[in-house]
């Protein structure tokens, strides 16, 4: 694989995360020009789940009818659904747009993971897995400033134009530049009742986690058991029980559900203490949160390239579930009188610690499962850290919602609480023209509703440090499978092949 077809394969993988954030500084002015104020979660809701709920079923579709050309179609369609968000006249149309966009989206990061996982062996993968843990948190901070610089000086649609030439020059280096052979191909026996299960308890949950009606918590759990019992049973499932058997690959797939919904949400909060409290403006918020992406950064770049060099990994789970546990304690330091310099420096820990377990664990997923289920696994692994990120915000965002709604009750009344949370008043632009009384009261609030963000973080991190212990040192391949030797050979390469280490 050339370096010019791997960097395709990470411009869909880039645009994939970030279009989870890109929009989200753009979401005001969207709301001022289409109006819809009250359907305005849903643009991001939309777009999350429908990406989520495709996830496994594009990594099936890749096994089962070849990965590349499912790839290109997933690419196909984010590109169709962001054009047509560009274009949209009304709420409702961007609504469906970004569900059509999602529904692309759940096909980049599987496909490439999925190319990759045939096409190099783990004991290899090391270097090109750091370089995909480089592009995750550039997009996850760099989103939101992307954002808004689209938005401030040519239009909120460029948020979503700005896809299309990189969506263009992905595809034109995947067929140009990756080369594989026909794929062994199988007559295609769908899962469309294990999708469609699957989707329905995602989406119930979901809604659940946000504080909607309990009764859609009963639809999500009986759908969701519905679907373990369909998977048991058809030839094709989109998620093959059968990844399960192995203990590395289950314990990787919860903390990787885990981690994503503590980096998510804290990525998601931690501006809006640094607007709110620090009085930052959305971009030096952004670019207060730099010590905890170059944390991340750093930790994958040295977990790659340690792992290569020793094939050694059952200690980067355990390190790194520490350090966000001692991340999130120390951020529970931080108070309205925290110096900014201070609050951004507090971030580093924690950072290091997402980057250590999301690298390690997705070594493992690549590791434990065989090549026939390779698209399966790496879809299963992002599947799980979307929902764990969905449910995380969802969850602890309304926890966060109620905390600094009981704040500002405890200070300013009721009446003035309600007015201020519902009322349009509560925006950091609009803080320094309140009273100084209602001014501290809300600093006081939301850094309240921050400690509890940050201690349901550290207690997602206890548990994932607990799991961590369970991991099993297995030699990771140090060669091709015999089931991609003939895509190496058709590269003109002849690697010495071997068989997975039994486990």
């Amino acid at each position: 694989m050339t370096r010019s077809g791997v960097f395709g394969l990470l411009i869909g993988m880039f645009l994939a995360m970030l279009d989870g954030l890109i929009v989200g500084t753009a979401l005001p002015t969207i709301a001022g020009e289409l109006g819809g104020l009250d359907l305005l979660p849903w643009v991001v809701t939309a777009y999350m789940l429908a990406g989520a709920a495709t996830t496994p079923l594009w990594g099936k579709l890749g096994d089962l009818l070849g990965r590349k050309a499912t790839f290109i179609a997933s690419i196909t369609v984010f590109l169709a659904g962001s054009a047509l968000c560009g274009l949209a006249q009304d709420m409702a149309q961007l609504i469906a747009f970004r569900a059509v966009q999602g529904l692309g989206a759940g096909g980049l990061m599987v496909g490439a993971l999925a190319i990759i996982g045939v096409l190099v062996p783990p004991r290899d993968s090391g270097r090109l897995q750091s370089m995909i843990g480089v592009i995750m948190p550039v997009a996850y901070v760099g989103g939101p400033l992307l954002g808004g610089l689209l938005t401030d000086h040519l239009s909120w649609r460029w948020t979503f134009y700005v896809n299309l030439p990189l969506g263009a020059l992905a595809l034109l280096l995947i067929l140009t530049r990756i080369h594989l052979p026909p794929a062994e191909r199988h007559r295609p026996r769908i899962d469309y009742a294990g999708a469609a299960l699957l989707t329905v308890a995602i989406v119930a949950l979901t809604l659940l986690a946000g504080g909607t009606s309990w009764l859609l918590g009963a639809i999500g759990l009986l759908a969701l058991a519905a679907f373990v019992a369909v998977e048991r049973r058809t030839a094709e499932p989109i998620i093959p029980p059968r990844l399960f058997a192995d203990r590395d690959f289950t314990i990787a797939q919860v903390l990787s559900f885990l981690v994503g919904a503590v980096m998510l949400t804290v990525t998601t909060y931690l501006p809006q203490y640094l607007q709110f409290v620090q009085g930052s403006s959305p971009a030096a918020s952004g670019m207060l949160l730099l010590p905890l992406m170059f944390a991340m950064l750093g930790a994958q770049l040295v977990t790659g390239r340690l792992i290569s060099a020793n094939g050694r990994y059952r200690i980067y789970p355990i390190l790194g579930a520490a350090l966000t546990v001692a991340g999130a304690l120390a951020l529970l330091r931080l108070d309205a009188d925290t110096p900014a310099a201070l609050a951004s420096a507090l971030t580093l820990p924690i950072g290091a610690g997402i980057g250590l377990v999301m690298q390690s664990t997705t070594l493992i997923t690549m590791n434990s499962a065989d090549p026939r289920d390779m698209g399966a696994a790496s879809g299963t692994l992002t599947l799980l850290r979307t929902i764990g990120g969905s449910l995380g915000i969802a969850l602890l965002g309304t926890l966060y919602a109620a905390r600094m709604h009981t704040g500002l009750t405890s200070h300013l009344g009721s009446a003035t609480a309600d007015r201020l949370a519902a009322g349009g008043e509560l925006t950091p632009a609009l803080l320094p023209d309140l009273p100084a009384q209602t001014a501290d009261a809300v600093r006081l609030a939301v850094t309240d509703g921050l400690h509890v963000i940050l201690a349901g973080v550290a207690a997602l991190a206890v548990i994932a440090f607990a799991l961590s212990w369970l991991i099993r040192e297995t030699p990771l391949r140090a060669v091709t499978t015999p089931q991609t030797a003939s895509e190496h050979e058709a590269d003109g390469r002849s690697p010495e092949i071997r068989q997975h280490t039994p486990r």
